[in-house]
């Protein structure tokens, strides 16, 4: 019978993962080993950092994880953040539990490789990077903890994927914004009309709101205009 693991260590499947709270925070990854051994030194690595970065200013190890969460909870103001965590379902069952500091294209490929057998398609996975893009970003940049530390000494360069076969955007002629317009429906027409005229994104349109409406009035103008607030 095998020695007990030590509390923290938690084994699924062959491989050793770690769950523990250490400094007040809850890590959660795998410890890339089937060895009881090589995994309590981690652990042990993992509790020495923590105590290094209390007392003598060494960055802590986080997760992608714990930065998803971070992200999701700093931006609920954003109109745009139900999309963000739509992409985020996918994404964290799969590297949640990578380290930030060893977030890079190679360890991204299990993730694209995952997403492409589910049929995702290029423009998806570029999306998807742009997401993780941003908060390795903020990671390396804005995000300071209480040791003063940013949560990433620096952010890995991450690149989107070419689309292929995707048409070049060129402006409508009059006849064909009038063609266009005529084959939608009412409702969709006016919201057409409003975005070339207007040149908002698709997410302020659709989200439009009545309390956004200013009057204005003059000597040869009675109007009214939409004040979009910061998203």
């Amino acid at each position: 019978m095998g020695r007990k693991a030590s509390p923290g260590l938690k084994r699924r499947g062959e491989t050793w993962h770690i769950d523990k709270r250490i400094g007040g925070r809850r890590i959660c990854f795998s410890a890339e080993t089937t060895q009881l051994e090589e995994a309590e030194l981690v652990l042990a690595k993992l509790i020495d950092e923590e105590r290094q970065a209390r007392l003598f200013g060494v960055r802590p190890i986080r997760t992608f994880d714990e930065a998803a969460a971070k992200f999701v909870l700093e931006n609920q103001h954003k109109r745009s953040i139900h999309t963000d965590i739509g992409r985020l379902k996918n994404i964290v069952p799969v590297i949640g539990s990578l380290r930030l500091d060893r977030i890079h294209m190679g360890t991204l490929q299990q993730l694209i490789e995952y997403r492409r057998n589910k049929g995702v398609k290029t423009a998806t996975h570029n999306h998807d990077l742009k997401l993780i893009r941003r908060i390795v970003n903020l990671a390396a940049s804005e995000w300071i903890d209480e040791h003063g530390l940013t949560w990433l000494q620096a952010a890995p360069k991450i690149k989107l994927f070419p689309v292929r076969g995707a048409r070049r955007p060129y402006p409508l002629t009059w006849e064909e914004q009038n063609l266009l317009f005529h084959a939608l429906p009412s409702y969709l027409a006016q919201m057409a009309l409003f975005a070339v005229n207007t040149g908002c994104r698709d997410n302020e349109i659709c989200n439009l709101q009545w309390a956004w409406e200013e009057r204005i009035r003059a000597d040869d103008l009675d109007t009214s205009v939409f004040i979009i607030p910061d998203i």
